[in-house]
C-alpha cells in the first residue's frame, strides 16, 4: 500500500463506510489491525467503541435514541489465543465460535451471508491475524450479494503469509 493511500482514498469519500485494515508495521515489529465504521442512518451514527475483555464492542451512545440494534450492536475485534479476528459485524461472534470448535476461518463463515439490510445487502467483511513465535500470517473475507440479488452470495477468502514491512491490505464497504 502506498504511504498516505488509505488517508487520500478516505478522505476523498463522503461515504467510507465501514472498513477494515490489517498488516504489518512499517519497522516490522508489529501486526496491525484497524477498523472503522461511519454510519447512513441516525441509528447506524449513534454507537461508540467500548473496551471489552482483549477486543471492542459497539454500544449506542445514547440509548434512548436506539431503534433497531440488530445490524448495529456487535463486538468488531476478538481474541481468540493467538488470532485476532476483526470484522464489519456480528460475524466476529460466527468466526470465535468456529475456531474455538477447530472450524477454519472460511468453514466459520460458511454459514453466513451479506447483511439482510435491503436495498444495500452490505457485504460482511472479516479478517483474522494470526501471530505466533514471531510468525505472522492474516487472511481476510468478504461475503457479498451477487449483483445486488439477495438469493446468492460471492464468498472471496484472501490469504496472506510473511507480509513485508509497511505492507497492509484495507478492505470497505
Amino acid at each position: 500500500m502506498e504511504k498516505n493511500s488509505l488517508a487520500a482514498l478516505l478522505s476523498a469519500n463522503a461515504y467510507p463506510g465501514r472498513g477494515i485494515v490489517i498488516g504489518k508495521s512499517e519497522d516490522g515489529k508489529s501486526a496491525v489491525c484497524a477498523y472503522f465504521i461511519m454510519g447512513r442512518s441516525t441509528n447506524s451514527r449513534n454507537r461508540v467503541f467500548v473496551e471489552e475483555g482483549e477486543g471492542i464492542r459497539t454500544e449506542a451512545f445514547d440509548p434512548s435514541k436506539m431503534e433497531d440494534p440488530s445490524l448495529i450492536i456487535y463486538a468488531p475485534v476478538r481474541v481468540l489465543g493467538n488470532k485476532t479476528i476483526v470484522t464489519n459485524g456480528d460475524q466476529t461472534d460466527t468466526i470465535y465460535e468456529g475456531m474455538d470448535k477447530q472450524l477454519t476461518f472460511e468453514q466459520s463463515l460458511r454459514s453466513r451471508e451479506f447483511e439482510p439490510d435491503a436495498p444495500n445487502l452490505t457485504p460482511r467483511i472479516s479478517g483474522i491475524m494470526h501471530v505466533e513465535n514471531g510468525n505472522y500470517s492474516y487472511a481476510m473475507s468478504i461475503l457479498k450479494s451477487d449483483a445486488g440479488r439477495d438469493s446468492t452470495c460471492n464468498r472471496f477468502t484472501f490469504a496472506y503469509e510473511k507480509p513485508f514491512a509497511g505492507e497492509g491490505r484495507f478492505v470497505h464497504t
